[in-house]
């Protein structure tokens, strides 16, 4: 078996047109061209990712696994290692994730006061028109 092929940064923006795509995934390269008609976000999504780090559009989305089933099928190659597009590095995506988290941690508190909230509006609402509950 052969070591896999290194694809260069101006490989991968040679192939960086409707014509002929190639995605950078978690350091890999896909052609992505056959899928391009068949992607349920659009061709538009795809597009916009070429020529850089795709890594995080792609783990955002929360791709199933049938979608990651496909990606062995679309591998071009390797990205370089010495490129000088800048790959997301683990602390950042990190950091990402932990904001992340703390969004939704806020989001859910929300969520579980604005109710609350509201019913008590409603029935001070309801107390003070009628006087009684």
């Amino acid at each position: 078996m052969s070591a896999p092929k290194i694809v260069t940064l101006a490989e991968l923006r040679a192939n960086s047109t409707k014509e002929k795509i190639w995605v950078l995934i978690h350091e890999k390269v896909y052609d992505a061209t056959k899928f391009l008609d068949e992607h349920p976000g659009g061709d538009e999504v795809i597009l916009a990712e070429a020529s850089q780090d795709a890594t995080e559009a792609f783990e955002d989305v929360g791709h199933s696994d049938e979608a990651r089933e496909l990606l062995p099928g679309m591998f071009v190659g390797d990205f370089e290692k010495n490129s000088e597009l800048k790959l997301k590095s683990g602390a950042a995506a990190a950091q990402a994730e932990r904001v992340s988290s703390v969004v939704v941690e806020q989001g859910s508190s929300m969520m579980y006061w604005a109710p609350l909230g509201l019913l008590a509006a409603w029935f001070g609402y309801r107390f003070y028109s009628t006087g009684a509950l």
